[in-house]
């Protein structure tokens, strides 16, 4: 099973709270966000949501690089959740951009990039999942 999107954009959960994108604060123990931040910002359309994914679980589980292989099957042998239900785009105010060979950038809500991504016709547009039930 794959998180990967083709030519998709994730927008943020309608009940986000922020009206603009906000960066997540980098502590002494990363969160998700933090880290999911920091992977796709410095490496937009570089890596697939897979790849996201498993690079915070292994970051966050000091997961050597020497078990990597072994521990992607692991982690994906059972179900993950995807993109939407990063808090980037549930609490942050940050949209996913995922291109025709499925890699990943952000987009920061409140900018012209996404409002022009949002509306375009030519992209699968989904959601980020809601924070609580409507």
């Amino acid at each position: 099973m794959t998180t990967n999107y083709r030519n998709t954009f994730i927008s943020v959960a309608p009940d986000c709270p922020t009206p603009d994108a906000e960066i997540p604060a980098a502590g002494a123990k990363p969160t998700v966000a933090a880290l999911q931040f920091a992977l796709i910002s410095e490496h937009p359309y570089e890596l697939t949501s897979d790849e996201i994914l498993f690079e915070v679980h292994a970051t966050r589980s000091g997961i050597p690089d020497a078990d990597r292989e072994e521990a992607w099957a692991s982690f994906f042998a059972k179900d993950q959740a995807c993109l939407r239900a990063s808090p980037l785009a549930k609490r942050y105010g940050w949209g996913f951009h995922h291109d025709a060979e499925e890699r990943v950038a952000l987009v920061a809500l409140g900018t012209d990039e996404y409002a022009a991504l949002s509306a375009r016709n030519d992209l699968v547009q989904k959601a980020a999942m809601r924070s609580s039930r409507a």
